[in-house]
């Protein structure tokens, strides 16, 4: 297999052109145009309040403005740590304009983590939520900040919410006092004491870092991918092509994934103002929520992670709601179920497949076609402009056709390398090459198959077994929510199979039952030596479910 013959192009409809004409231009620049096409369509619904796009750019400016007041300079490293809210589209925007450079930082994180990406980033400014006020005062003496934002959940929540929000927070004693003044500031303040003058963005090439964003840290400290405005201008054109049936100013985006992570921002942030679409925000996963707001706001468009649809096809009222509306789902983040996907779409008339990226890439390089050939079991075919090869792990020399190896990726969406981490760069950065981690295949129309995650394969008795594999078996079994798979080390096999399982509600199944199921659909080795029955898998801010944690925790040696 040559990565230049690009086989997958013969694959692509009519409606998708092989090669793209990329703007160049400020990632601002689709905000400026959707508030000029489109004045008084709204831009968000969050929770009952409504902001049109020329009201969502007016805010932009006036908080830019205060920016600029504040003295953030072109370059700065501007922290951002909140929910979905108008306040993360409009900080994100705005620091974007004065030719700040995003760090979005998760508000669940520890206060370690929060000190090693403000550290890490060299973040002079932040803009937080007021329930996280408090981790970040307690590690600001270790960072590089001058200057902290606070905003609060009912500064954009309509009358009476916003009022009975504050007594909730009293009633519950999450109340927090905030000590303005000096460099702590408010942001609903700085909005309305900012002029709204239209602000010329701080820009000189598409080459200007636009984000730093820091990858999971599974193999350590956390890293920023250094994410130009080009990687993300390209990301959003190519999301726009690929999803051609999307009329721009005509769709509404259902907007569950958090920001704060580069599918998020991309998907559904970035690419929704980039055509115009009213973004419908939720600031946590909530299944009872978010399928109210389906019913009654009508979302045409719903990116998500398998785990959101698994949460969603389980609820034990979801006859009850109408999911028409719903026309194409991209999923990302984690492998997507068969079962989970047939389940949904029978719900909702729409159609939901596969895609891949990373942090790296802005993130998305791959993806199913959502109105035409879809194989399901694959992350689809490489976006336009984006060239992918299959390569030994341990020698670098492509593989041929339907061979296993190491995914490598290249395109215009690809970072410009790690913050402050050069030979991090290096090892994975060559040529233009990016080298995933992932250990895949392509058949002979170009459609991949990721099996796993390099670090990922269990080698027991000198098999290599992928944890994928094994999970999509016990997906098919109909007591089974979740699944996720591990090695675990054992004196004899130098690693074994154990399994952890979430039943459905209602559901009840054995150990043996399950090793009988798995033996009758994998090879003897795969099969699961262990299991283990929880409530709940631990997972990411996305829903991907985090096997390294699940791997510490069953570390002790399995007999």
């Amino acid at each position: 297999m040559s990565g230049t013959e690009k086989v997958w192009l013969r694959h692509y409809p009519p409606q998708i052109p092989k090669t793209l004409e990329y703007p160049d231009v400020p990632l601002t620049r689709f905000l400026v145009d959707a508030a000029n096409d489109f004045p008084h369509r709204d831009a968000i619904f969050f929770l009952g309040k409504r902001l049109t796009f020329q009201d969502l750019l007016l805010d932009v400016y006036r908080f830019a403005n205060a920016l600029k007041e504040l003295g953030v300079q072109k370059g700065e490293r501007v922290g951002i740590m909140l929910p979905n809210s108008p306040q993360a589209v409009i900080a994100y925007y705005a620091a974007l304009f004065v030719g700040g450079v995003v760090v979005q930082i998760n508000p669940l994180y520890t206060e370690r983590e929060l000190e090693h990406q403000l550290a890490d980033s060299e973040a002079e400014t932040l803009i937080c939520l007021d329930l996280v006020y408090q981790k970040v005062a307690n590690v600001r003496a270790k960072c590089h900040l001058k200057r902290i934002i606070v905003t609060s959940i009912k500064d954009y929540l309509p009358f009476p919410k916003n009022w009975l929000y504050s007594l909730k927070m009293l009633k519950d004693g999450t109340n927090v006092r905030i000590p303005y003044g000096g460099d702590v500031y408010a942001f609903s303040r700085l909005i309305e004491k900012a002029v709204p003058t239209a602000v010329e963005p701080v820009y000189e090439s598409g080459d200007d870092l636009a984000l730093l964003q820091y990858t999971g840290g599974t193999t350590g400290l956390a890293k920023g991918a250094m994410l130009t405005h080009r990687n993300l201008v390209v990301n959003c054109c190519q999301a726009e092509a690929w999803i051609y049936q999307a009329e721009r100013g005509k769709e509404s985006v259902l907007g569950v994934l958090p920001f704060f992570h580069v599918y998020g921002m991309t998907v559904v942030m970035n690419f929704a103002v980039r055509i115009a679409a009213t973004m419908i925000l939720v600031p946590s996963f909530d299944r009872d929520l978010i399928l109210k707001l389906i019913s009654k706001h009508r979302p045409t468009l719903f990116p998500g992670a398998p785990t959101m649809y698994v949460g969603l096809i389980n609820h034990p009222e979801i006859g009850k709601y109408d999911l028409s509306s719903i026309r194409a789902c991209l999923s990302g983040s984690a492998p997507l179920p068969l079962e989970v996907q047939e389940k949904f779409e029978d719900l909702t008339g729409g159609l939901l497949v596969e895609g891949y990226g990373m942090t790296e890439t802005s993130p998305v390089t791959h993806a199913n076609l959502i109105w035409d050939r879809v194989k399901s079991g694959t992350i689809g075919l490489p976006w336009p402009d984006t060239d992918c090869r299959i390569v030994d792990p341990e020698t670098g020399e492509e593989v041929s056709m339907g061979q296993l190896g190491e995914l490598q990726v290249r395109g215009p969406q690809v970072m410009k390398g790690y913050w402050k981490r050069p030979e991090e760069t290096d090892k994975v950065l060559r040529d233009g090459w990016l080298s995933t981690g992932d250990i895949a295949r392509m058949d002979e129309d170009g459609y991949f198959y990721i099996v796993d995650r390099k670090k990922d394969v269990i080698i027991a008795g000198g098999f290599n077994i992928y944890p994928r594999e094994v999970e999509e078996v016990l997906f098919e079994h109909p007591a089974v929510q979740e699944a996720a798979v591990v090695g675990v080390p054992h004196p004899y096999r130098g690693e074994t199979v154990k399994a952890f399982i979430v039943l459905k509600k209602d559901h009840q199944v054995t150990e043996e039952e399950l090793d009988r199921f798995c033996r009758e659909k994998l090879a003897a080795y795969k099969v699961p030596r262990l299991y283990e029955f929880r409530d709940e898998l631990p997972k990411s801010s996305v829903g991907k479910v985090l096997r390294r944690v699940l791997k510490e925790e069953a570390g002790k040696v399995a007999v």
